[in-house]
């Protein structure tokens, strides 16, 4: 799942993006206002959410966020700030922000924030998602065939969660780069396959049914 990252404090953003691409997360980290708002207005890439500090320079994360709700987009986002006032955060939630999370935070609960934030944003109630034999488990990252564990990458899980998120709709290449992959990471020619290749390996032969020219989507369970 692919996060954009609106943070101005270096040391805060890199580790977050470290941190949230070991969890499988693709993060486009951006610096300032300004260039949230050119990000959001000029990528194709379907952003699960969006994790936006408040005090950032150019354009502030609640003029941001304004904007974002004024052209009607309802993209999940979850305020990052230092600002602990009760108006404070009044004001970011009546502005369109779905949750808020002040500064410092423990890395688990914002974690725990981004899956419930997801789960909203699909329509699911539970970390949980099952698809005929296949269990998954977003919060432990944990994938069952059948009962018994299957170890995935964490760009495989990803990949399969994408999968899961519509599982008879047919994701073409460029759909899913676009979900595993950020600006700042290259992408093969033929990385997707590989990653294809990787599950039916795992997951048995017939997990994955290729539409030709098309693309990919989990097989229909009986």
């Amino acid at each position: 799942m692919r996060i954009l990252l609106v943070e101005d404090d270096a040391m805060i953003g890199q580790s977050l993006v470290r941190a949230l691409g070991d969890e499988g997360y693709v993060v486009d980290w951006v610096q300032d206002g300004a260039a949230a708002l050119e990000a959001l207005a000029s990528s194709v890439a379907d952003y699960v959410l969006a994790l936006l500090d408040w005090n950032l320079p150019r354009r502030s994360g609640l003029e941001v966020l304004q904007q974002l709700r004024a052209g009607g987009r309802a993209l999940p986002v979850l305020m990052l700030t230092a600002r602990d006032d009760t108006q404070d955060v009044v004001a970011g939630l009546d502005a369109g922000a779905d949750d808020y999370l002040v500064k410092p935070f423990e890395l688990s609960e914002l974690k725990a924030r981004i899956r419930s934030l997801a789960r909203r944003g699909q329509g699911r109630a539970s970390n949980v998602t099952r698809h005929g034999e296949l269990e998954v488990d977003a919060s432990k990252h944990s994938v069952l065939r059948a009962g018994e564990p299957v170890a995935l990458t964490a760009r495989e899980f990803a990949l399969l969660c994408v999968l899961l998120e519509q599982p008879q709709t047919v994701r073409s290449r460029r759909q899913l780069e676009e979900h595993l992959y950020g600006w700042a990471h290259p992408v093969e020619s033929n990385a997707v396959e590989v990653l294809i290749h990787a599950l039916r390996r795992k997951l048995g032969p017939l997990s994955i049914e290729n539409v030709r020219g098309v693309g990919w989507r989990l097989r229909e369970t009986a």
